[in-house]
Order: C-alpha cells, then structure tokens, then sequence
C-alpha cells in the first residue's frame, strides 16, 4: 500500500527522492511525505523541490526516474533541494574565477 503524499506535492516518477511544488508554501506550512508530517524550514515557490526522504551526502538525486545531481551536504526529509545543497549532473556548478587585473 503506498503512503499518503501531500496532493501540494508531485512525484514525477516512482523512484524519485525529490518532490515538486505544485503551489508556494510558506514556512510554518507542514506537509506529508510518505505519510510522515514534516514542517518546512522555510517559503517555497511553485516548481521548486523538497526531499521525499533523507538524502546522504553524495548520493544520486533523482527526479523524472532520472539523475539530476549529486547531494553536496545531507538533505533531510522536506528540506529545499537546490544549489546550496547539491551539484548539477547537467551543468558545471561552480564560480567564476576572479579576472586579473
């Protein structure tokens, strides 16, 4: 039997550890995942995505039943995954070097 999700929040395929924003949500807004409360720790905006479960540092993040990036840090149920907390398998994370003067 599967678990009650947030109908706020979209599973884009069966093996995705992340969750899409289907609406904002502020920060004392609390959701179910896989029938767990969690409260986030902070406003989301629609499309953004939270975790479905803990996520160890350097492992896969998975979203459409593919991977998108690698976990940077680890990333508990609910919080925002983004770039502070993850690195991209599409593009090159990183900051441009200073020019010379």
């Amino acid at each position: 039997m599967e678990r009650e999700t947030d109908p706020r929040l979209i599973r884009l395929g069966p093996e995705d550890n992340v969750l899409v924003l289907a609406t904002s949500l502020s920060a004392v807004e609390t959701v179910r995942l896989d029938g767990e409360e969690v409260r986030l720790t902070q406003p989301l905006t629609l499309g953004h995505k939270i975790a479905a479960c803990g996520i160890a540092e350097g492992e896969t993040i998975v979203k459409y039943g593919a991977p998108i990036g690698v976990a940077t840090q680890a990333i508990g149920p609910g919080e925002h995954v983004h770039v502070q907390n993850m690195r991209s398998n599409y593009t090159p994370s990183y900051v441009l070097p200073e020019a010379d003067p």
